[in-house]
């Protein structure tokens, strides 16, 4: 898709414009590392399956066995850009297997002083790091660390691209939800479900990840949001796709509404409207309550209360946001254990 796809790129050089940042990916990441996770697309359903069975397992092994898994291994966490609970979780669930953790941000590094993507990896594989989890402003810039280390990298989200780790985690987190099984899937697991993601889909790494994602596995998707933060060439993302323009008919149609915060920081010569935006675009408690009363309701973080959502449906009967987070601790202990090739 046109609009959703233009992205920067970083190159070994700096920075540069991609348009088709998926297939460029693929293309430079034909021989990454097996245990990379760099997009929604190189995952086959059977992936996901065992993605998730082995979260499973993971999930009920006493800590202390889990705890050994990773031993004596050393994982870099390299983060460009902020984060709570992606960086948390996954230094988290890093040590919880028992391997040792280093966080590299651009704040507290060589990176401050100008040092490429390239030389920092390099930098980390020689100091020993055996795989790398990165959080990237440029979209591609994953599938270039993959390329130039040679390590296994996981992606924590590159600019306006992928994050599929979230994608991973909200499947998880859906599933349990609605009482489904969430050990394995296949190609039915989510047949009859509808998950409608509301607001700033343009910006959203998240919102094209599972859009991207949860289709394959029998979900419709409603993309919902105004033309300015939704062109209608999203519906290039893949099959299983609807774009809805008024909230009320697509909350009507959800049982799962994953809302999206709007990313001030991209929307610089948008004339947005944000009084508009809350009255026709807020999940409020009374909205919820008279269109939508048994669907779940999702948000990936930061939530921005009383904009996107009002506060007492972040922490009402039908939120399962923390259960997001509990997921991506969960779902992330099983792509490291992946990553470095251990069989949990």
């Amino acid at each position: 898709m046109t609009d959703l796809t233009k992205s920067a790129a970083m190159g070994e050089g700096g920075v540069g414009l991609l348009s088709g940042a998926e297939s460029h990916a693929a293309a430079l990441c034909s021989a990454c590392a097996k245990g990379s996770l760099l997009t929604v697309e190189h995952l086959s359903i059977a992936d996901v399956a065992g993605i998730l069975a082995t979260t499973t397992r993971l999930e009920r092994m006493a800590a202390v066995e889990r705890a050994r898994l990773l031993t004596g291994r050393t994982i870099a966490l390299l983060f460009y850009e902020s984060s709570t609970r992606t960086r948390t979780s996954f230094e988290l669930a890093a040590k919880s297997l028992g391997a040792t953790t280093t966080l590299v941000s651009d704040k507290s590094s060589s990176i401050e002083k100008g040092e490429s993507l390239k030389d920092t990896g390099l930098t980390l594989r020689a100091l020993g790091a055996e795989a790398i989890v990165l959080r990237h402003p440029s979209s591609g810039a994953a599938s270039l660390l993959a390329r130039v280390t040679g390590l296994p990298v996981l992606n924590a989200g590159d600019g306006m691209h992928q994050h599929p780790s979230q994608a991973l985690l909200d499947l998880r987190t859906i599933l349990l939800r609605l009482g489904r099984d969430a050990s394995t899937v296949d190609a039915h697991a989510l047949d009859g479900v509808t998950v409608a993601i509301v607001g700033d889909i343009l910006h959203s790494r998240v919102a094209r990840s599972n859009a991207m994602l949860l289709p394959r596995l029998g979900a419709r998707v409603v993309l919902c949001g105004p033309v300015e933060m939704l062109p209608e060439d999203a519906l290039g993302l893949g099959a299983g796709i609807a774009i809805e323009r008024d909230f009320d008919r697509a909350l009507a149609q959800a049982d799962v509404a994953m809302m999206l915060r709007i990313q001030k920081e991209r929307l610089a010569g948008f004339d947005l409207d944000l009084a508009e935006y809350v009255a026709r675009y807020q999940l409020s408690a009374q909205r919820l309550a008279a269109i939508a009363p048994h669907a779940a309701v999702l948000h990936p973080g930061p939530i921005i209360r009383g904009l996107e959502i009002a506060g007492e449906v972040a922490d009402g009967a039908q939120s399962a946001i923390e259960q997001q987070v509990a997921q991506g601790l969960a779902v992330r202990r099983a792509l490291l254990a992946r990553a470095l090739g251990v069989q949990a």
